[in-house]
């Protein structure tokens, strides 16, 4: 009897995928202006690594933005708000905008968190994050 061994790079693992903020960092950035918001926005293009996760249901740990309770909108960051997530260099890659599942729990401002949930890569829509995870629950791995 033969014993096979395989072995597996984060983008290739079997889901969930624990993801780092370093991982989202493979993206750059284009400016480009948008008639219709008549303003000027930063437009992604994904790196190949980020795109072989998009889909995949991934693990991440951050910082939980309850931007607006009563809409459920959520927003998980690489750094607490207190440091201001865009201040210091940070970019549009350092937040993560949530779908959480029906029934979670209440959140507080800079609450230290892991959560998993499905990937999805938005690289057109000015009124969504560019990166969003949908079907989210917080988990404990």
């Amino acid at each position: 009897m033969s014993m096979v061994i395989v072995t597996q790079t984060w983008a290739q693992a079997t889901p969930p995928v624990r993801v780092s903020w370093k991982m989202l960092s493979d993206v750059l950035f284009t400016e480009k202006f948008v008639e219709s918001e008549n303003a000027s926005f930063l437009f992604p293009e994904f790196g190949s690594s980020i795109k072989r996760l998009e889909g995949q249901e991934i693990i991440i740990t951050g910082y939980m933005f309850p931007l607006d309770v009563k809409k459920n909108f959520y927003v998980l960051s690489a750094n607490a708000f207190a440091n201001c997530f865009f201040c210091g260099r940070a970019g549009p890659e350092s937040i993560i905008q949530l779908k959480l599942k029906k029934g979670h729990r209440k959140y507080v401002m800079d609450e230290k968190v892991t959560i998993k949930g499905v990937l999805k890569l938005n690289d057109s829509d000015v009124n969504y994050c560019n990166y969003i995870l949908e079907e989210v629950e917080e988990t404990y791995f």
